[in-house]
């Protein structure tokens, strides 16, 4: 252990207390002592000191308890040859820094409310580039990745590198790796955000660049962060602060790079981040701590060179990171999954009402295809002009011993996952209305239309060892050959929902849940049966089922439905169960077919929500690509916001589009046949099942006596039309009894 590097620590811990000290005492010199402080949005308080201590810090005079705690954590300054161990000592002077850091962020948003922009991405063109503490509903949707794998850790890069293309190059390291990188305090003014910009680069939480702030004292989100995650999602208590730092250290796998010079302020946060076992590793020379305690291996490590951090961060972590190079001229991961191609830097794209764009994955016998073989026939990006657009056709066949043809579908929606991680491609969409945009900077780089195919073939021998022995991929860009591949699957699309179709929830006595949304809507569990498909309209029963047959250990979970308990409603004591367990108690039970009585929990990624419409003994639909106003007096986006978090919401529901016209579609409530409204878009798109299944029903053309915006948006407007037409509902017995 270096004398030299603790004595800068505990000097630190000095310093940055004291300041913050005196920072305390003038705010409660200039503003009443009750005055509210805290990070906006959370429920965590100022969270390092609420998870650690248990102390809820919601005012200004609350500030002083932590600040004497922090106080009271200063070791004795080291004097003369003192031949101590000082690992104890460093780790309290860090923690002290850490808390008075803390304290510090508070009184700057108390005093400067607009210093930060409390959203996920920065507004660079108002100047507004720090996001500062994230706010729970981030922390809802990022933080599980922490939990479940897909996000292995975080960098916490403070400081800048020597130029932008040296940061760039860092940064991307990480993001190929799945990494998260925060950033916060500056260089001699300089930041690493500032240098990514430079670059080109987008940053932000859709990125995994997250500009923090610039200063080092804004270093402490990223602790905040991860003790967050500890509690939202690993159920450790507030105040057990043993068990906090241990579950950082055994399951946040981060680490601190400290570009430039490393001064005492520097020190004292790199102490204190070594409390939960993140070392720091710093392209400078400055004393390091080798031996092995509180950091799986090394705590300080100094002189890394600028193309070696990543990787040896990741080594002296003891982070495991199995990543295949796939041989293709950009980067590629998850962390590029959120960038977006805009008029700007858009270079050429397929489909997106431009043109035909369509996606089939298919199985093939073992002797049909080449494995690793990809084909574009057609042409390719290089045959294109700025501006340009092209048809595409992705076809993928599949062969291996263990693929079945139930897989299919769930190797098709891979697709939109495995384009979008491609630095500068931008996927939207799925089966025959999907769109893939192409940005300059990637076609700078040498961005192929094979690519998308060496990617597929890459990642889905990775993912899906088990059931795939071989791949071959074709593009096709030819309008007849595009046409040829869309008319294949839109019948093979049918055959496949076909086949749920016929199916009732009597034929089969397992169901299946899906918790993929479980990261912003915590309490939200969908459970999919044959007549009842999830909410968001990409997974129905058959390819749950199939799911589970992949991967046994993933989101789709089968449950036994057990005992009916009612029989009209839809309620069964097996989902019962299951529900309560998934949903930590929040959810007791709901019901299959009512959005009346104790509908099932709605997430954000539903494909619709129906809505009561009382006036008119109904009720409407509204799809999330309609934009306008509807009967209820709520556009999608409000309906979202107000009942799709994972609540049960009597008088709403959310559901898929080709729920509407399943057999049990709200049968607890009458049926489809109390439909009254919705978007012309949706009624179009599934005219046909709606007036097969009014038949079923004994109702002919029942799509014509369905209001949509062009009668009008409110129940005052569409009810004498309704009347005109004899609507079925307006007959029906009261929806509301």
């Amino acid at each position: 252990m270096s004398r030299l590097v603790a004595f800068a620590a505990i000097q630190g811990g000095y310093k940055v207390v004291s300041q913050v000290e005196g920072e305390l005492e003038k705010a409660l010199q200039s503003y009443d002592a009750s005055t509210k402080i805290g990070f906006p949005n959370t429920a965590y308080y100022l969270p390092v000191i609420y998870s650690l201590t248990g102390m809820k810090c919601e005012t200004l005079e609350d500030l002083k308890k932590p600040m004497a705690f922090a106080r009271g954590l200063l070791p004795p300054h080291i004097k003369g040859s003192n031949h101590l161990p000082y690992l104890g000592p460093l780790l309290d002077a860090g923690m002290a820094g850490i808390f008075a850091y803390e304290v510090k962020e508070a009184l700057r948003i108390l005093k400067e409310p607009d210093f930060y922009i409390a959203q996920e991405d920065p507004d660079i063109d108002a100047g507004k580039l720090w996001v500062g503490p994230a706010d729970d509903t981030i922390l809802r949707k990022r933080g599980v990745e922490f939990v479940d794998g897909s996000a292995p850790g975080f960098a916490a890069v403070v400081g800048a590198a020597p130029d932008a293309e040296t940061a760039k190059m860092i940064v991307e390291d990480y993001q190929k790796k799945s990494l998260y990188i925060f950033c916060a305090a500056n260089h001699n003014g300089k930041t690493v955000i500032e240098q990514c910009l430079e670059a080109g680069m987008q940053v932000g939480w859709n990125t995994r660049i997250v500009p923090f702030g610039p200063d080092i004292s804004s270093a402490v989100f990223a602790l905040g962060f991860a003790n967050r995650a500890a509690m939202a999602f690993g159920g450790v208590q507030p105040g057990d602060y043993r068990r906090m730092l241990m579950y950082n250290k055994n399951r946040i796998f981060a680490f601190v790079n400290a570009l430039g010079d490393v001064g005492t302020e520097w020190a004292v946060a790199a102490a204190g981040a070594v409390n939960w076992g993140f070392p720091t590793l710093a392209d400078t020379d400055i004393p390091e701590i080798l031996p092995t305690g509180i950091c799986t291996y090394e705590h300080v490590v100094a002189n890394v060179p600028h193309d070696e951090i990543c990787q040896k961060s990741v080594e002296v972590r003891g982070l495991k990171i199995n990543i295949t190079e796939i041989d293709i001229p950009l980067a590629f991961g998850p962390a590029f999954e959120g960038e977006r191609v805009r008029g700007g830097d858009l270079f050429g794209q397929m489909g997106g009402s431009k043109t035909q764009c369509t996606e089939l994955v298919k199985m093939a016998e073992m002797n049909e295809i080449e494995d690793g073989k990809v084909n574009v026939i057609g042409p390719d990006i290089a045959d294109m002009k700025e501006g340009d657009v092209l048809p595409l056709g992705i076809y993928v066949q599949i062969a291996g011993r263990e693929f079945q043809p139930d897989f299919e579908p769930i190797m098709e929606r891979q697709i939109h996952h495995l384009v979008n991680y491609i630095q500068g491609i931008m996927h939207i969409g799925q089966r025959d209305i999907s769109w893939v945009r192409v940005s300059k900077a990637a076609v700078e780089k040498g961005f192929s239309l094979k690519d998308i195919g060496v990617v597929l073939h890459a990642k889905f021998h990775q993912e899906f060892q088990k059931i795939v022995d071989k791949v071959q991929v074709t593009l096709y860009t030819g309008k007849d050959d595009v046409d040829k591949l869309t008319a294949t699957a839109r019948a093979e699309y049918k055959k496949r929902d076909e086949r749920v179709d016929t199916m009732t929830d009597e034929d089969v006595d397992t169901f299946y849940s899906c918790s993929l949304c479980q990261s912003f809507a915590p309490s939200h569990v969908c459970t999919v049966s044959p007549e009842r498909t999830g909410l968001c309209g990409a997974y129905n029963w058959m390819d749950c089922k199939a799911s589970f047959e992949i991967n046994p250990t993933g989101p789709n979970q089968p449950i036994k439905k057990g005992k009916v308990l009612d029989q009209k409603l839809g309620r069964f004591e097996g989902v019962d169960a299951f529900i309560k367990g998934a949903s930590k108690g929040a959810i007791d039970t709901y019901n299959f077919y009512s959005m009346v009585h104790a509908p099932m929990t709605t997430c954000g990624c539903c494909e619709c929500i129906a809505a009561m419409l009382p006036s008119c003994n109904g009720i409407m639909t509204v799809g999330r690509d309609y934009t306008g106003d509807t009967p209820s007096g709520m556009k999608f986006t409000t309906l979202a916001g107000v009942m799709g978090g994972g609540a049960s919401s009597p008088g709403f529901v959310g559901h898929s589009k080709f729920n509407i016209t399943q057999k049990k579609f709200i049968l607890g409530d009458g049926g489809l046949l109390r439909m009254v409204w919705m978007p012309k878009i949706v009624k179009d798109e599934i005219y046909d099942r709606l007036n097969a299944r009014g038949a079923e029903m004994g109702v002919e053309n029942f799509a014509d006596l369905i209001a949509d915006e062009t009668v009008g948006v409110t129940e005052e407007e569409i009810l004498p039309w309704l009347e005109e037409k004899g609507h079925p509902a307006l007959s029906m017995e009261p929806l509301i009894g």
